[in-house]
């Protein structure tokens, strides 16, 4: 790698350049140049003329001068709006060559007009910073308006909470504007600071912040210098320092980001900016606080600003002469990172998900040269932070989900998915090397032990291979050199050969040489390339393994799955049984083959459970603490209090009145504290003040009578339809994954139809994708005759494809058809594509937090549609680690073949228990119709799943509500 990157980007001078313009400081250049000096640089002062100003653009490439590998651009006292380089000159820059210049951060942050424009774009955040001439924009003014007094202090502390509590929510929400009234005025505020703050990389973003900080009074003007920490300890006494100090730093990386995403989003049009790889930015923030711990950002220069010279105490100068002494060890530092990189990367790629789900790479995607060195880069500073703190990359899972959702919002296409996934990487490689920003810098001795993998140069290598140059994401600086390109397939060759220590014996044709899991799998039998079938169990709470393997001959290679799969991927786990196939295909061959493959069966346990004691007590839960989708609203098991109890245990009790009433699931347990002491087989959803009636056989027979029932979804309403179908059969003769029309005769002893239109087809191109209304249409078509009355029913719905435009159209088709009152019930949207697998989407966790609101906006349109509504979201969000086979980990039911040799199943769901307390979980509770179709052993095959049970007797209980009604009435 090291020799790759060298030849890439050349190799560096250790020359210098100062541009000194007219009005700099001298003391400033002398400084400059004695520090660079220090670190064996050979410097060349340019004063007095602009650099590449005349027609043949000498000056920086002047043979005297040239080459160079650092220049620095010295700030003049006179802010006359000229620079020392031009911007469309940074793209004739070398690679190793660096500059003090990110102009994008100058634009966007140091200039008025680019800060409006950021202010205006990213309105919803209700940035905490001040911008005069933005006010009309959605800047918060900090100018009094006409006849008002001085700003209330406690009114100036919203400001900052305005801004916290909008990027909480979805960035696609309109938030609350400010009250015109908050406005404020520099002296309102008690003390300033400056922050000193070093970008080294804009994209993806790489920035710290000194140790120490400048404090002015604003009404006295008086100054010094101090510790950040302490700073923070004295000031916020008697509130929160951490705190206080934690927003400041958190206020500075977001708009730092923002500069980021904005820049990106307009990398394409007309002002977009020439990308300099190498270069960094000096910046300092001036920033407020009252009397609140929230900070105000007044102010940001383009360089680190100082007390005016002519008003500098000798303190003043030291502090400078510090700070920079300490900016220019950390940005030269020699610091060897690459092995710290290499390990860090075996274990980041052998390793599980990210504990908050978030920035998951795609494991085909390669990395160019100039994000591995970014990346190495990254690792150099970490190692070599002296007096700095990071402040971004960050591991805290609301920066990561801000930094998300601001690229979801610009752009929705996911062209620049590439800037994500290395983001992803850094915050993995700050997170696996425990990088503690509360400590200021660290010494971690784990970046310097050195642990051998027996998989690394494959996974490495695998990184290294460079992108196709037609990629659509791929950068004009990819097309490397011919020479280089020889290099790096050399390089990429032996890693294949030598070093994966493969064979060309052709009775190693059919071979792997390893699989590699992680977490390690415990393989049984241990691996042998000569045995194709293994087995391994894991615990619970293990959703998710990464699974790869390598061949033994050096012709073949390895494909997860199917003849073209990646080699190594990541799996999701459901309860019971999973498999994966690993083929060896022969690739020397014009078309592969498939010489052999190997099958791994994984069995995931269920949740630990205890059996029910008597001195047990009863839990409640809407949410789990690992994916909490109402944050403001507590998670996990809860005591339930005796009011409750005793409310839920009446003998009468009513019927729920919609498929959607608020419930909980409630448990019997040892400790509400400690889920692993409940009896998981007795977990029952308790509705809110009433209860959903289990049909017996006969009763839900004659309800369906003469009806004609139509599906139309994706396979969770599928699951339902089966569901349906054994309830009222007893039995289930026949099943296949319908992914077309079905139509079913044979139900009810032939008294009741049923068909299903699988929907949508996502396996076809978009543009050939039947409409949900054509879809819905042809539905209709195929179950002919229907009648305009409750005796036909459709149910409609799916896992996240289905919104409040879809009921607009069923409307729309059923009025046309003249079909308006046909009785139509909605399955609302449900948990699922929340791990990060190869293959799907993966939503991050500020996107299945969104679910629910979109959730609302269903169940609330089709209400007002007349419509009945079964919530399938509230009932799977809090058993979201309880999901069955396949990726999208959304499948809460499974259909399976009957073995009349096997245990019976035994079902524990139930909706229709009364419940007494004492005799709550006793066996003369159970309810025996479910028990008795769920164990007939003369059926084929079988529905199994507790949770689709729960919501699959929930919509039997609206389907036949109308009929109830008729029958007591």
């Amino acid at each position: 790698i090291n020799d790759s990157i060298l030849q890439y980007f050349g190799r560096p001078t250790r020359r210098a350049v100062l541009y000194a313009p007219p009005a700099h400081r001298e003391t400033d250049r002398q400084l400059c140049q004695r520090i660079l000096a220090k670190h064996g640089y050979t410097v060349t002062v340019l004063e007095n003329r602009r650099l590449m100003e005349d027609p043949r653009h000498e000056g920086l490439y002047h043979s005297d001068i040239s080459p160079w590998d650092l220049l620095i651009c010295l700030s003049s006292r006179k802010n006359d709006g000229t620079g020392c380089i031009q911007i469309e000159d940074l793209p004739r820059l070398k690679l190793f060559q660096k500059v003090n210049l990110l102009p994008e951060i100058q634009h966007f942050l140091c200039r008025k007009e680019g800060l409006c424009q950021i202010t205006k774009a990213f309105s919803d955040l209700q940035l905490p910073v001040v911008t005069p001439e933005c006010s009309s924009q959605h800047g918060l003014s900090s100018k009094v308006s006409q006849g008002s007094e001085s700003t209330d202090k406690t009114q100036r502390a919203h400001l900052w909470d305005w801004w916290k509590q909008s990027t909480s929510t979805r960035l696609n929400q309109v938030s609350v504007s400010p009250d015109h009234k908050d406005i404020f005025k520099a002296q309102d505020l008690s003390v300033i600071i400056k922050a000193y703050v070093l970008v080294t990389s804009l994209t993806p973003l790489r920035a710290f912040i000194h140790s120490t900080t400048t404090v002015w009074h604003p009404p006295k003007k008086k100054h010094f210098s101090i510790k950040l920490q302490r700073f923070f300890e004295i000031f916020f006494k008697s509130s929160s320092p951490q705190q206080a100090f934690n927003n400041m730093k958190e206020a500075i990386s977001k708009l730092l980001l923002i500069t980021e995403v904005f820049s990106e989003s307009s990398a394409s049009g007309p002002n977009s900016f020439n990308r300099c790889s190498q270069c960094f930015q000096m910046l300092t923030f001036d920033i407020g606080f009252g009397t609140s711990i929230y900070p105000v950002v007044l102010e940001v220069h383009e360089n680190f600003d100082f007390q005016d010279e002519d008003e500098s105490n000798i303190q003043d100068q030291t502090f400078k002469e510090f700070l920079f002494e300490d900016t220019f060890k950390f940005l030269l530092s020699n610091e060897s990172s690459t092995s710290s990189f290499i390990e860090a990367l075996q274990k980041i790629y052998g390793s599980a998900v990210s504990k908050d789900g978030n920035y998951h790479r795609e494991d085909e995607q390669c990395f160019s040269l100039e994000e591995i060195n970014s990346m190495i880069t990254f690792i150099k500073e970490l190692k070599s932070l002296g007096q700095f703190e990071l402040l971004f990359p960050s591991a805290a899972p609301k920066t990561q989900t801000l930094l998300r959702d601001l690229y979801h919002m610009v752009d929705p296409m996911r062209r620049l998915g590439s800037v994500l996934t290395v983001h992803w990487l850094l915050s993995s490689l700050l997170e696996r090397f425990q990088f503690m920003t509360e400590e200021g810098h660290t010494t971690l001795s784990e970046w310097r032990s050195k642990k051998n993998s027996r998989n690394s140069t494959h996974t490495i290598m695998k990184w290294l291979q460079p992108r196709n140059s037609s990629q659509e994401n791929a950068s004009p600086k990819q097309n490397v050199p011919s020479d280089f390109r020889k290099n790096h397939e050399a390089l990429h060759y032996s890693s294949k050969t030598k070093e994966r220590q493969c064979s060309y014996d052709k009775d190693t044709l059919s071979h792997l040489r390893q699989i590699f899991t992680s977490p390690q799998l415990d393989l049984n039998p241990q691996f042998n390339p000569k045995i194709k079938e293994y087995y391994a169990e894991v615990p619970f709470d293990m959703v998710t393994v990464k699974i790869g393997a390598e061949p033994s001959n050096c012709r073949c290679q390895v494909h997860l799955d199917e003849k073209k799969g990646p080699s190594i991927a990541n799996y999701p786990l459901g309860l019971g049984l999973n498999k994966v196939i690993i083929l060896v295909t022969d690739d020397s061959q014009p078309s592969p083959q498939v010489v052999s493959n190997y099958k791994i069966t994984i069995y995931r346990e269920d949740r630990p459970s205890l059996p029910l004691f008597d001195d047990y007590m009863m839990c409640g839960f809407v949410q789990d603490c690992g994916s909490r989708i109402r944050p403001e609203e507590s998670c996990g098991l809860q005591p339930l209090s005796h009011e409750y109890l005793s409310a839920i245990s009446q003998t009468v009790f009513k019927t729920c009145e919609a498929g959607d009433t608020k419930g909980q699931w409630i448990v019997p347990c040892l400790s509400c504290s400690d889920n692993r002491t409940c009896d998981w087989r007795e977990i029952t959803w308790q509705p809110h003040g009433c209860q959903y009636s289990v049909l017996a056989k006969p009763e839900l027979q004659r309800c369906v009578e003469g009806r004609r029932i139509l599906f139309i979804g994706d396979s969770t309403n599928r699951g339902m339809m089966y569901y349906l179908i054994e309830r009222v059969n007893k039995t289930l003769q026949e099943w296949q994954k319908t992914h077309d029309v079905k139509c079913y005769h044979n139900i009810n002893e032939g008294k009741t139809f049923i068909s299903y239109s699988y929907y949508p087809q996502f396996w076809m191109n978009a543009n050939q994708r039947p409409t949900f209304e054509k879809a819905l249409e042809q539905l209709l078509q195929r179950s002919r005759p229907l009648e305009n009355t409750d005796q036909t029913v459709l149910i409609v719905g799916g896992v996240q494809w289905l919104n409040s435009n879809h009921l607009q159209i069923i409307q729309k088709v059923l009025n046309r058809e003249n079909l308006s009152n046909i009785l139509v019930i909605i399955k609302s949207i449900g948990m699922g594509f929340h791990l990060p697998v190869d293959g799907i989407h993966s939503l991050s966790q500020a996107e299945v937090q969104n679910l629910w609101n979109e959730n609302l906006i269903i169940l609330d349109t089709a209400k007002n549609f007349g419509y009945e509504v079964v919530d399938t979201f509230v009932i799977t969000m809090g058993r979201y680690k309880e999901f069955l086979q396949g990726k999208c980990g959304c499948h809460f039911h499974e259909v399976v073949k009957s073995n009349p040799s096997e245990e019976r199943p035994h079902i524990t769901m139930t909706l229709s228990r009364h419940y007494a307390l004492g005799k709550y979980f006793g066996s003369q509770s159970k309810p025996s119709q479910l028990q008795d179709y769920a164990t007939n052993s003369q059926s084929p095959y079988h529905v199994r799943g507790p949770i689709n049970q729960v919501y699959s007797e929930i919509l039997l209980s609206r389907l036949c509500a109308s009929k109830r009604e008729l029958v007591s009435t």
